[in-house]
């Protein structure tokens, strides 16, 4: 099926025109939609189109270089995003249908009231998410965030990652400067030294330390930081696109080839390096083939309640924090319908399913 990149402006633009063509959904007089205790639909009609709220080109990069991308039943989109904020805003726009995000952007979308499930959940080591520190900020642990200047994003990942820090630390948010930035920012901004320390996933570890050089920026060391991050990517879809039965088949398929495409990575971690962290990202391969190893294998968080746990206690510490507007529950963030689909998925592609964790 063909593929076309928009930006992620354009994506935005676009907004009005894939409302008024409705994607290759029902019309006013169109079928009824499904209903969210249904069955998965199965069969995508030809025409059918989904617009991915892509993150530095990675789903599209991984399901182009497994060989999933050119065997994708319907028409797809990829816009380039940067953080879930950013994607929430093209959801509410209806310019993009379907996304990868961290585990915190789907708690934004609840509380924004936008009904956006999650579809599909894969998970990597969480020790590959490290805190890095500006040079000379005199920050060699945990117990040294008291007062200084951290990097702070609501709404995505690593706002989770910052309050888990703080919490490991016997710390509040009064303890601390709290500097709110664009995701995109937070590698100058600690390197530079505008905040002491900011919380930063792969590749962006690697290119940082790569920019401090001898200038004394560093990491703290990973066994202090590695129970800061779940490890959890999500993929979450608009209610309206799951109603839509063409869509909804679209993206069952899309979830059966993404969980397929990582089950490649697994096997492929040279190929994946130079496909994605040399040619994609503009890394070294040696940079490429040690953030793979950090990440360890791609394995899958079964969707059932285990899972929604997992989400809950995220959400509660981000609400112990203070920093939710108003409560929300995980259960309502989930189609677990697609449960049955990612793991028959997994297992037939030689991927784990796991429970509740690693």
């Amino acid at each position: 099926m063909p593929v076309r990149p928009l930006t992620a402006l354009a994506a935005l633009a676009a907004a009005g025109s894939l409302l008024l063509t409705g994607c290759g959904g029902a019309g006013a007089e169109g079928p009824a939609p499904v209903a969210a205790d249904a069955p998965l639909p199965t069969d995508v009609p030809p025409g059918t189109r989904l617009v991915v709220a892509d993150q530095s080109e990675s789903l599209q990069t991984v399901l182009r270089a497994s060989g999933e991308l050119d065997d994708l039943p319907f028409e797809v989109e990829f816009a380039n995003f940067t953080g879930g904020p950013a994607i929430l805003e093209a959801f509410r726009a209806g310019a993009a249908d379907v996304a990868p995000v961290g585990d915190t952007p789907p708690i934004q979308a609840l509380v924004a009231g936008e009904d956006v499930p999650i579809v599909l959940a894969r998970q990597v080591d969480p020790r590959s998410t490290r805190l890095a520190v500006a040079p000379g900020a005199g920050v060699d642990g945990l117990d040294d965030l008291r007062g200084k200047r951290l990097a702070y994003a609501p709404g995505t990942a690593q706002q989770a990652i910052v309050l888990r820090a703080l919490e490991a630390a016997g710390l509040t948010t009064g303890d601390v400067e709290l500097v709110e930035l664009q995701l995109a920012d937070f590698p100058d901004a600690v390197r530079t030294g505008q905040v002491d320390v900011a919380p930063l996933l792969e590749p962006s570890v690697t290119r940082f330390l790569e920019a401090v050089g001898d200038e004394g920026g560093s990491v703290l060391p990973a066994e202090d930081t590695a129970a800061l991050s779940t490890g959890l990517t999500f993929v979450y879809a608009r209610r309206a696109v799951l109603q839509d039965e063409a869509r909804a088949a679209a993206v069952r398929a899309l979830v059966e080839r993404t969980v397929r495409a990582y089950a490649w990575v697994n096997e492929h971690p040279e190929e994946w390096v130079q496909e994605y962290y040399v040619e994609s990202q503009g890394l070294s391969a040696e940079d490429g083939r040690r953030i793979v190893a950090s990440q360890g294998e791609v394995v899958f968080p079964a969707l059932d309640e285990a899972l929604v746990a997992r989400q809950q206690a995220t959400i509660d510490l981000i609400d112990a924090a203070g920093e939710l507007p108003r409560p929300v529950r995980a259960a309502d963030g989930f189609d677990l319908r697609f449960g049955p689909v990612v793991a028959r998925s997994a297992r037939a592609a030689g991927a784990r399913v796991v429970t509740a964790g690693r």
